[in-house]
């Protein structure tokens, strides 16, 4: 088993004055990977910082935690898997957030769980093979 680390785990721990890459290192105890999507987001967000110092700072932090925990990229497997998630969910009438839906596709098709933030992402529930790790 291992854990995809979702958006909300690593904002949480920028907000707590937190260095990424050691505090998961000591909560979680599994191997890791970023999914593309979060990847994204994070740079997104270094794109949309109030200041030049702060877009450098967040991109050195990507960058150092990309040195360390792979990006998993959206290949046809994972694809596949979304399709499927998309269809189950709406079917139901419980769609969750998209970005989140391609979280939790690539961590199920690597049989792995998501972690996330200590507000926890509660939508991530809906998906009910997906095993969600709080990070406290």
């Amino acid at each position: 088993m291992g854990l995809v680390i979702d958006t909300s785990a690593l904002v949480s721990l920028e907000r707590a004055g937190q260095a990424w890459d050691a505090a998961l290192g000591t909560a979680v105890e599994e191997p890791v990977g970023i999914p593309a999507i979060v990847y994204a987001e994070l740079l997104a967000g270094a794109h949309l910082a109030d200041n030049p110092t702060r877009a450098v700072e967040r991109r050195a932090r990507i960058a150092a935690l990309v040195a360390r925990v792979p990006v998993i990229e959206f290949g046809q497997a994972i694809a596949e898997r979304w399709a499927d998630l998309f269809a189950q969910l709406s079917k139901g009438g419980r769609l969750i957030p998209s970005n989140d839906l391609t979280v939790a596709a690539t961590a199920l098709a690597l049989d792995f769980g998501v972690v996330v933030g200590p507000r926890d992402e509660r939508h991530f529930r809906e998906i009910a093979a997906l095993r969600v790790v709080v990070l406290e």
